[in-house]
């Protein structure tokens, strides 16, 4: 296989996954290499099933393509490996953490660096200790290994006696990432790695030594995250997705990557246990097709979430819109409602009339904003959204920190500093309040569609009646009529809004402008019952935001009332006017 012609591309991977193939596109760049590791590979012992096979009888076939991928990539004669990124998304239970305590112990002994630094780095000493309990294990289980490896239990170290090589296992939570000069490294449960903001900083300092180590590589494995994924284990998915699907070229990087093919999503196909063998390709080893099954209905049975982190963990299932047990009954549609190429501008320029939402809370929640349209001739309802927030709800909310972040490159979060750190204007008189961030750019918005003359005289913009006092001061200080202003009743009283727009949501009569920011706030909302016809909008867990939503159900409230701009264009210029002639007796 030439330079030229190899490819890591697997644009088929749905069917080979549906029937069961290799999701690893291509033979071995160097089979002897390949063939050398894989025999070390097969002849560890795995200690913690009964009868201790190796490897070699124990495995199924996946294990030996990733690992001839891994190996197989390196040229023997320049000592430089052409592909060193490597990933493997894989259900709980398909023994992740034994294969890679494998393939770094078949790393430290095919290793010919004197003195070189083998790493493999977890989010927590439980994850860490997950790792290096089974490599240790492997290498005591054989006399001739013990000869030149030793292990070193309260270091998490297996040390190389010849060249003085060494396997350190680290966890993340204990601090000892810096300084690290490895040539091979291995990031177990990446997915954890994605809700610590620190965690790119974290994993650019323990990759970077392969930068001066040519035959060094990087493999990342993990589950899919019990929410929705972000930070760096969003950035690795959706490069490793892009490579896999030729939508990226990258040949130093390859994924395996067990998940559902979209139709399958689409169907629920998961929940048939005769499908579980997609994401579980150990199933009937250390996967129990049954066991599965029963914790299936339980999930399904429980507490409200449940399903989601089951789901997540044993079956691989990408947490998203569509999952939320008692979700919005619109979130299944929301994402085939998307269009994407709706700006401000194009909502302003598409639009006949056009109503506001806003909602805010506390100090650590978003500030919501969400406009609107009803389209010129189709009628439609098109919603635009953004959201402001404080700087200490990234203090305040760490576990969102790399959710919020992703907003902010997208552009629909805008960070504020704290009142108190910003530039306070001393020249004004009296104790007239400061205008902070936030109030500021909500009132900008809404003076752009203002100025547009596209709200209506009464009932334009409707306010969450709590903390939006100075947001209220700051739009009559601007001209704004206070007829305009509508203070919007909450909880089961914005049952009408939660129902209607889920009904024109399904009949794709209400468009969105796709940001991620409203996708994840609509995965975070919970619908509950109030008395027997009546329901409210409620968070999932207190970290979860849905602000933008609740101003969406705000602005939802005034379009039902069909508003009319007063001096907007007659009905008539539109549909033209029928003339009739009438026959006078």
């Amino acid at each position: 296989m030439t330079e030229r012609t190899w490819s890591t591309a697997c644009p088929d991977w749905r069917e080979r996954i549906v029937a069961g193939q290799s999701l690893v596109p291509m033979e071995p760049l160097f089979p002897d290499e390949a063939e050398a590791a894989l025999e070390v590979f097969k002849s560890l012992r795995i200690v913690d099933v009964p009868g201790m096979p190796t490897f070699g009888e124990a495995c199924e076939q996946f294990v030996f393509d990733f690992v001839e991928a891994i190996f197989g990539a390196q040229d023997p004669e320049t000592g430089r490996r052409l592909i060193w990124e490597f990933m493997l998304l894989i259900s709980k239970k398909n023994s992740k953490s034994t294969i890679a305590a494998g393939i770094m112990v078949t790393a430290l002994i095919r290793n010919w660096r004197q003195g070189a630094e083998l790493l493999v780095l977890a989010p927590t000493k439980e994850v860490a200790g997950n790792v290096f309990t089974p490599a240790a294990a492997m290498v005591r289980a054989d006399p001739e290994l013990m000869e030149i490896l030793k292990p070193i239990d309260h270091e998490k170290k297996i040390r190389h006696l010849v060249n003085d090589a060494e396997l350190k296992v680290v966890s993340a939570d204990a601090g000892v990432v810096s300084g690290k000069k490895a040539a091979f490294v291995l990031v177990d449960e990446l997915w954890v790695f994605g809700k610590d903001p620190k965690a790119a900083a974290m994993l650019m300092e323990a990759t970077g030594g392969r930068v001066s180590r040519p035959e060094g590589f990087v493999v990342y494995l993990s589950t899919h995250s019990d929410e929705p994924p972000r930070g760096v284990f969003k950035d690795k998915l959706d490069q490793f997705r892009g490579v896999r699907d030729g939508t990226i070229v990258n040949r130093r990087k390859l994924g395996m990557l067990y998940e559902w093919p979209e139709e399958m999503l689409e169907r629920d196909a998961y929940l048939d246990p005769a499908n579980f063998y997609i994401t579980n390709p150990n199933i009937g080893r250390s996967v129990d097709a049954e066991y599965i099954e029963e914790k299936l209905i339980e999930a399904q049975g429980g507490e409200p979430g449940d399903l989601q982190v089951f789901l997540a963990k044993h079956l691989n299932v990408e947490i998203g819109t569509r999952l939320s047990r008692d979700r919005w009954t619109g979130a299944e549609f929301w994402d085939a409602a998307a269009d994407r190429s709706l700006t401000l501008q194009d909502l302003i320029r598409r639009s006949e009339v056009i109503v506001a939402g806003i909602d805010g809370g506390g100090l650590d929640d978003l500030l919501g904003l969400c406009l609107i349209g009803r389209e010129k001739g189709s009628k439609r309802w098109l919603v635009w959204a953004r959201a402001w927030a404080w700087s200490i709800v990234w203090d305040r909310r760490k576990d969102i920190a790399t959710k919020l972040d992703e907003f902010r490159t997208e552009q629909t979060l805008i960070r504020c500093e704290m009142p108190a750190q910003a530039t306070i204007d001393l020249s004004k008189d009296g104790d007239e309040e400061e205008l902070t961030d936030d109030v500021r750019g909500v009132a900008d918005v809404l003076s752009e569609v203002q100025e547009a003359g596209l709200f209506p005289d009464s009932g334009a913009i409707g306010l969450d009646p709590v903390g939006v006092a100075s947001i209220v001061d700051e739009l009559v200080a601007r001209g704004f009529d206070e007829n305009q202003l509508r203070s919007i009743s909450q909880g089961y009283k914005l049952s009408a809004a939660i129902k209607s727009s889920a009904r024109k949501l399904a009949a794709r009569t209400m468009r969105h402008d796709g940001s991620s920011l409203m996708q994840w706030c609509v995965g975070n909302a919970k619908m509950e019952p109030r008395g027997t016809s009546a329901v409210a909008i409620v968070k999932m867990t207190p970290s979860a935001k849905i602000d933008p939503f609740a101003a969406m159900l705000n602005a939802v409230m005034l379009m039902t009332e069909s508003p009319q701009v007063a001096d907007g264009p007659s009905v008539y210029e539109e549909r033209g006017i029928l003339e009739i002639e009438v026959d006078y007796l």
